[in-house]
């Protein structure tokens, strides 16, 4: 039973970065089927076996936070007019309470990669051929409407799970596939204009020298790479994006960040006038209409948003969650260890200049990221290397074996 909800969570991993291609109004139809699907499966698998897996800080500290949101719209806003964010940080937690379920094995946790990374293809696809269609028409290109930058992080994303995937598989065929990720996703978020989006790929890309053995071969393929996605790049995006994307420099020299920090400001301002409850989930354009004028925007910094709209105690718990994850990945070694630290700092880089925190993609990472971080999967990991000591020196392929299907039992 817990294969069938596992693939029904996979598909819904799969649609995650693409959700936003078929919508219906003010619906994001693909991620509300395969989740209430999975989720569902879910519960009959639990009810099924009898058997919940003891949550971890990660775990307690998500409820807790959902809950606090929940408490903040009770006494803020009277339970009146419940704000869609609400609703959206239940159902995330959902999320990460159905992989940390069914995320029983390496195997698993290696398949929602694989899902993740196969989903960023679709838009990264769709992105190209919009471009291709109408590429004297607009200035920056998102397939399906998407925001942007939230395309470009998402694809960010994508990078350090495909080449992980490519470093730790056994099959040349899908080690070659992963890697054809890279100048897809690269010249894709390149389209996008997005500078933060660039920033973050840079991120992403330090995955590649800190993990690889360079023997003249893998030197050679990296660079092959890297070259080619660098040619797509200068050869395929507009000028104008292109001008967008050198103005980084200029942005960041002026502290304007594209205008953000005039709502950082009015953000710390609001927060100092309700430190602890903050003004309620959703409520951050509220917050700051009084000093900024009609029609505000985002925080566009996921922690100035909890911040202000759950005070000092909602950004407490969630900060919570983000370190857990931290401390859990240090745990890891090798391969592994540096793949999650990388990963983590491109989540972190895409959450600094957006408003991510109510984001699918951010509570799927931390929770992958304690997947394949617990106690469990680590003593496995360490079973198979003191299984075959004789490959220990290649650093490589005990990763790759590390990584093997093999189920787990429960915690």
């Amino acid at each position: 039973m817990t294969s069938i909800a596992y693939a029904a969570l996979w598909i819904f991993v799969f649609a995650v970065p693409w959700d936003r291609l078929v919508t219906l109004p003010g619906v994001n139809i693909v991620s509300k089927l395969t989740g209430g699907l999975a989720l569902g499966l879910t519960i009959f698998a639990v009810l099924f076996t009898g058997r919940v897996r003891r949550w971890r800080l990660f775990q307690i500290a998500g409820f807790l936070f959902v809950v606090w949101t929940g408490v903040g719209v009770w006494i803020m806003l009277q339970g009146r007019n419940i704000p869609l964010k609400f609703f959206t940080f239940a159902q995330l937690f959902l999320v990460v309470w159905m992989i940390w379920e069914l995320g029983l094995s390496s195997r698993r946790l290696r398949g929602l990669m694989i899902a993740y990374v196969c989903g960023s293809c679709v838009p990264a696809i769709a992105t190209i051929l919009l471009y291709a269609r109408a590429g004297g028409t607009l200035r920056r290109f998102s397939a399906g409407g998407a925001d942007a930058n939230s395309l470009a992080m998402t694809l960010a994303l994508a990078l350090p799970m495909a080449w992980y995937l490519a470093m730790t598989t056994q099959k040349p065929l899908a080690r070659w596939a992963y890697r054809a990720f890279l100048p897809l996703g690269l010249l894709a978020s390149a389209l996008t204009g997005s500078r933060g989006g660039m920033i973050a790929w840079i991120v992403a890309l330090s995955i590649i020298p800190l993990t690889m053995v360079l023997t003249p071969g893998r030197l050679a393929a990296a660079i092959g790479l890297l070259g080619l996605s660098a040619a797509l790049v200068v050869v395929y995006v507009p000028d104008q994006v292109a001008q967008r994307l050198g103005s980084t420099g200029t942005q960041v020299e002026t502290v304007n960040f594209g205008g953000r920090f005039r709502l950082w400001l009015a953000g710390v301002h609001a927060f100092t006038r309700k430190p602890m409850m903050g003004y309620g989930v959703g409520m951050f354009r509220a917050a700051i209409e009084p000093e900024v004028g009609p029609d505000p925007n985002v925080a566009h910094n996921s922690y100035l948003s909890v911040l202000v709209e759950e005070g000092l105690v909602g950004l407490a718990l969630y900060s919570t969650m983000i370190l857990s994850v931290l401390f859990s990945i240090l745990r890891l070694r090798g391969l592994e260890r540096r793949f999650a630290l990388v990963l983590m700092a491109t989540l972190q880089t895409a959450m600094l200049p957006l408003t991510w925190e109510d984001q699918k993609q951010v509570w799927f990472v931390t929770a992958l990221l304690i997947g394949i971080s617990t106690p469990l999967v680590i003593r496995q990991r360490i079973a198979l290397q003191r299984a075959e000591p004789d490959r220990a020196p290649r650093a490589p392929r005990v990763a790759a074996r590390s990584l093997q299907p093999r189920t787990l039992g429960r915690p």
